[in-house]
């Protein structure tokens, strides 16, 4: 199972928590993100596959900072069109979508095959970073051929759950602010520690 832990930032930071050995670590280059990352870190990993967020930005803004911090991943958390993702050909892509109801699903159709990997959160009047959970039995309903990671408030607490929830498009996790000492800066132990019961 893919475990990515996101909203990196601080470069000791990001060394301890490579140190751990997640598959993907995920920067957030939105501006209006408290965990956006402005300049860049003194430290990137070098193991774990790099991962950057990006909301409803401009197509040249996002290959420019792919390049510039050679990103394995794009992840897009807005509402980025089919068409706009398939001008990013050269990355593999996460679309995230924010789920309450099985009718938040549906959106995922057009882009079913088309992007790498699907990622749920919680809807929210937030983008992402929310600490809130949705309901996981709605994805009962998910149907499509595309893999996707659990999103959306996952915490310490809750790899109990995590172990015994199944579905068979689910290739992974996706861990943010209930791990976190301050915004953007991950509660290494913390992370350990779930990361441990996950085995």
């Amino acid at each position: 199972m893919i475990v990515k832990v996101c909203g990196m930032r601080e470069a000791e930071n990001i060394r301890q928590v490579e140190a751990l050995r997640p598959d993907w670590m995920g920067f957030i280059f939105w501006p209006k993100s408290s965990r956006y990352v402005s300049v860049k870190p003194g430290y990137l990993p070098t193991r774990a596959k790099r991962v950057g967020v990006f909301v409803d930005q401009d197509i040249a803004e996002i290959k420019r900072v792919a390049t510039d911090y050679a990103l394995d991943i794009i992840q897009l958390h807005g509402n980025e069109s089919p068409a706009f993702v398939s001008l990013l050909r050269d990355w593999h892509v996460v679309k995230a979508f924010s789920i309450a109801t099985e009718a938040d699903l549906d959106a995922t159709r057009d882009y079913d095959g088309l992007v790498d990997y699907f990622l749920f959160d919680t809807r929210t009047p937030f983008v992402g970073g929310s600490g809130q959970q949705f309901n996981w039995d709605v994805l009962d309903a998910y149907r499509g051929a595309t893999h996707f990671l659990l999103s959306g408030g996952i915490g310490p607490d809750d790899a109990s759950r995590i172990r015994h929830f199944h579905h068979p498009r689910m290739a992974g996790i996706d861990l943010n602010s209930r791990f976190e000492l301050s915004p953007a800066v991950k509660d290494v132990n913390l992370l350990k520690r779930f990361l441990h019961e996950q085995d």
